[in-house]
């Protein structure tokens, strides 16, 4: 069972792990239901599309590395609000961050609380960002936005957890390589899958 707080749980044979990257799920998630999505908003929305098609999972758990430079890195956040990042029809009359037409606010809000994590906002774009300055999300990653939406419109749970591998700084390539193998076990012990 995977235990989101003491009155919600799933069980683990029908929750759908999605990573970017096999180097963030290790060898920890061998023989769990995962999907490697690739990097990027298309290949993870076009992957997880095609899972669902395939197995309405009860949950969805987004598993990852991010960048942070407001969150200590080690730490696992829990995102439950999402910005597309590199979303800007500014010049056409739309908020930043906006897709236009769309329906959804810029600021999408969909999720699980986990307890005992603390709540992070997630920035999603089509970049391995060094130099954050903005201050509406304080988590950064590649895939997160596109899964939730996709979790959101499927009307499936959805949990994301993101192990702060960088400051999205000058070294956030460096760090990243450096902490990644470590995502994996920080997952495995906290969904007690690792004993």
């Amino acid at each position: 069972m995977i235990n989101i707080n003491s009155e919600t749980t799933y069980p683990l044979e029908n929750t759908l792990f999605s990573f970017a990257l096999e180097s963030e799920a290790a060898d920890v998630f061998e023989g769990q239901n995962v999907v490697f999505t690739g990097i990027g908003k298309v290949n993870a929305a076009y992957e997880l599309t095609k899972v669902i098609h395939q197995q309405k999972p009860a949950l969805i758990v987004n598993l990852g590395t991010a960048g942070s430079n407001y969150f200590a890195k080690g730490e696992v956040i829990c995102c439950t609000k999402f910005v597309q990042r590199d979303m800007d029809v500014r010049g056409l009359g739309f908020q930043l961050y906006e897709t236009p037409l769309s329906g959804v606010p810029p600021l999408l809000e969909y999720g699980l609380e986990m307890e005992g994590l603390k709540l992070g906002i997630c920035g999603t774009g089509d970049s391995f960002e060094m130099g954050h300055a903005e201050t509406i999300y304080n988590v950064v990653d590649m895939e997160a936005y596109a899964l939730a939406l996709i979790a959101q419109k499927e009307n499936i749970p959805f949990l994301c957890l993101k192990y702060i591998s960088d400051g999205a700084d000058d070294n956030a390539a460096e760090d990243w390589t450096e902490q990644v193998h470590k995502a994996a076990v920080s997952y495995g012990k906290l969904l007690k899958i690792l004993k």
